[in-house]
């Protein structure tokens, strides 16, 4: 595992796991996605660890694919190394500054959020062509207010902390720098528990709230066909990259 993408430090029985891509504002390549899929492997697959949190830092958490390069998949937990991920061990995220796009598809994938005040959310997809593929158009529905999540996705403006918090989808809010510390008090008070009757109720919690999943996964997998393979979304890209606003044609 790259030592410059992923840190892994124990703490007990808690892993903290570190996103260090900072030049990209840690955005997903799929060295990344490998990195970060192998550390949570190591993770689940250790009996001495019971908890994990997950963090990009106190500047970023994660701008989400990186559109140059690509972001790639993993066998055990697919896009980013988490999004399909069947877990048994609560994850909790510890974010700060950015989670945008695939950023925020991967905090609807934890278990629980802690967030500073500066963190900005949000799935700015359609602003540049396409639309969220990681689970964002689907699980954006059960963490947030239906009207809340249709307003997200379909406008790909910015979603502030508070507001997030407001909404429920951020369980703690902290001053900015320390997301991580309050994180790691959750996951103190997660371990001091039987590590049997928690790694139970999350494989249970999520069974129950993965049971529309296929659903979910179609409904996107329609909708991509047609996006992907249309003009606006090459304009979008190119626009992007060319730092200007795009010319939509709608075709």
């Amino acid at each position: 595992m790259p030592d410059e993408l992923v840190q892994v430090e124990k703490k007990g029985p808690i892993t903290i796991i570190s996103l260090h891509r900072r030049e990209k504002r840690n955005a997903f390549d799929a060295a990344l996605t490998d990195a970060l899929s192998g550390a949570l492997d190591e993770f689940e697959d250790d009996p001495d660890q019971w908890v994990a949190v997950l963090t990009g830092g106190p500047d970023m958490f994660s701008a989400g694919s990186d559109l140059k390069e690509g972001s790639g998949s993993s066998d055990r937990g697919g896009e980013y190394g988490v999004i399909r991920r069947r877990r048994m061990k609560p994850l909790i995220a510890a974010a700060e500054g950015l989670a945008l796009g695939g950023g925020m598809e991967i905090l609807f994938c934890c278990d629980l959020i802690v967030a500073s005040t500066t963190l900005r959310l949000g799935l700015p997809e359609v602003k540049r062509g396409v639309l969220p593929t990681s689970g964002g158009l689907f699980r954006a529905l059960r963490s947030l207010p239906l009207h809340i999540a249709k307003e997200v996705v379909l406008t790909g403006e910015e979603l502030a902390a508070q507001k997030a918090h407001e909404y429920g989808l951020v369980n703690r809010l902290t001053e900015p720098g320390r997301a991580l510390e309050e994180a790691l008090l959750m996951a103190e008070a997660i371990v001091s528990n039987s590590p049997t009757s928690t790694r139970n109720s999350v494989q249970a919690m999520e069974r129950i709230l993965s049971s529309g999943d296929p659903i979910g996964w179609a409904a996107t997998d329609y909708a991509r066909v047609e996006v992907f393979a249309s003009e606006d979304r090459k304009e979008g890209i190119r626009a992007f990259f060319e730092r200007r606003p795009p010319e939509w044609t709608g075709r």
